[in-house]
């Protein structure tokens, strides 16, 4: 879901879009201990039939992908007026993944397809394909590198021209490591956040080592839900409001979207 941009969110009140992919536990394994929890900001109307993969804010827009086969999009919609101004479906059997800003450019993943898509910032358009081995879950953009997840411990750092892999590292934490690692967040801080997929937790990483600084505890959110017309599924996409300390989350399926801060 995540780079970094220069412009803050004003109030929003549409429907949103966003997804997630299995059911929930309440840790992630070998996980035992949460050093921070969400405070709720705002609470945000979201679009109950999203199944949200990828969530980012870039300038002025909101942009959104999600997953399953024939729903599977990615869309970018002002924050201020809540219009959508572009949007893009992938055609089945196509899965859609994480999504991220780079270079101008939208990257949006597929799950097992074996590519990434590149499309135009303004339009959506599709570009290009760009092979990759293995699956694609969560992908976010530091200044001169993309940020990929692949549903384990593993984050793989590439080249953000060629895609191809220039480094990984296992997020570690207290000599154990931590898997599931889904949708990505390259924060303001330098810091990545990942959703641990099938909970409600998500993870703040160091991106030189794998370390993981801080496990999130965001159950709250989920119990603040109210009922929706499809199972709720689990807690994915994050996105940080830039230069803030807030963050936009919501969940696969979810009515709600919310506007937090992580407190002790």
């Amino acid at each position: 879901m995540t780079g970094r941009r220069n412009l803050v969110a004003a109030l929003f009140t549409m429907a949103w879009v966003v997804t997630a992919c299995a059911p929930q536990s309440p840790a992630s394994p070998g996980v035992s201990a949460v050093d921070l929890h969400v405070e709720i900001v705002r609470t945000l109307d979201h679009d109950p039939n999203a199944f949200t993969q990828g969530l980012e804010i870039d300038g002025t827009d909101l942009l959104e992908g999600t997953g399953r086969p024939g729903e599977s999009w990615v869309q970018a919609t002002d924050l201020d007026s809540g219009i959508v101004r572009a949007r893009a479906d992938l055609p089945a059997p196509l899965f859609g993944e994480g999504i991220t800003v780079s270079d101008g450019a939208v990257w949006q993943l597929t799950w097992r397809d074996g590519f990434a898509i590149v499309r135009d910032r303004t339009t959506l358009a599709e570009q290009r394909r760009v092979p990759f081995d293995g699956e694609g879950w969560g992908i976010c953009a530091l200044p001169d590198l993309l940020v990929t997840s692949d549903g384990s411990s593993t984050l793989t750092f590439r080249d953000p021209a060629t895609f191809e892999p220039r480094r990984t590292v296992e997020a570690m934490r207290d000599g154990v490591p931590l898997t599931n690692l889904n949708e990505l967040e390259c924060a303001d801080d330098g810091s990545i956040y990942a959703n641990i997929w099938t909970t409600d937790t998500v993870a703040r990483l160091d991106p030189a080592d794998g370390r993981v600084e801080a496990m999130i505890d965001a159950s709250a959110l989920r119990a603040a839900l109210p009922p929706g017309p499809r199972a709720i599924d689990v807690l994915n996409g994050i996105a940080q409001i830039p230069g803030t300390d807030r963050f936009l989350l919501t969940g696969k399926y979810w009515p709600r979207m919310y506007e937090v801060r992580f407190v002790p």
